[in-house]
């Protein structure tokens, strides 16, 4: 399949497998993406009713095999249909990245995080200079941005304040970044009034300079980075 279809697969079976209801999970995937019940099922070359019982419950949960299965089938059938998941799946993408601004004269990293009202947590940020920024939901990019399109979020430079909004703890987006083969100078995480021990361990690790946004807002924080790079063009 092609790899918008691969990024569909991976995101309905990611969803599946993390519901506490999987079943459930898969049903309403169906039901979005418009795909009958019996024309899966012939797909799957099962009765209706034994799909039922999978998606209802009725059946012991279902394992890694069937999710995989299932999924393909339904995005083979909805490839037929117009792509619907395709689409769904490319318009998460966009909506994770949420703002992106290059400098066009390198500016302190300590004048990012005074702008975002940011409490550095670990490194020290006194001689990194940065030249761009970028905002990000951090579910949305966790879920929907995979291989290559994750570094996207990277700009035109690794030298850059990579900021997560909604977040936990701030666990996820370290264990991203540390997978990831770019690394940005500077972690900002927005949300959480406290932040896991294991992020700050990672930074630590990567070397990377992590600070804590008191910013009220996801949009305050945006308008901030933008008066900055505003300031720097003017």
């Amino acid at each position: 399949m092609a790899a918008a279809s691969d990024d569909a697969l991976a995101k309905i079976a990611g969803d599946v497998v993390a519901s506490t209801d999987p079943g459930r999970a898969m049903k309403a995937w169906r039901e979005k993406l418009g795909i009958r019940q019996v024309m899966l099922a012939r797909a799957l070359r099962m009765s209706p009713s034994v799909l039922s019982d999978y998606e209802s419950g009725r059946r012991p949960s279902p394992g890694v095999q069937f999710v995989r299965k299932y999924v393909q089938a339904l995005v083979k059938l909805d490839e037929g249909e117009g792509r619907v998941v395709s689409k769904l799946v490319s318009s998460e993408k966009d909506e994770a990245i949420l703002s992106i601004g290059e400098f066009q004269t390198p500016v302190d990293a300590s004048r990012i995080l005074k702008a975002v009202d940011a409490r550095v947590l670990v490194g020290d940020e006194t001689s990194i200079k940065l030249y761009g920024y970028s905002v990000v939901d951090s579910i949305k990019t966790i879920y929907a941005l995979s291989g290559y399109d994750f570094y996207r979020i990277f700009g035109a430079t690794t030298e850059r304040a990579l900021i997560f909004t909604k977040v936990g703890m701030g666990r996820s987006p370290l264990v991203a970044i540390r997978v990831s083969q770019l690394k940005p100078r500077v972690v900002v995480i927005h949300g959480p009034n406290e932040v896991d021990p294991l992020a700050i361990d990672l930074a630590k690790r990567e070397g990377i300079v992590l600070a804590l946004s008191g910013a009220a807002s996801e949009a305050d924080l945006i308008a901030a980075l933008a008066a900055v790079e505003k300031s720097i063009k003017s």
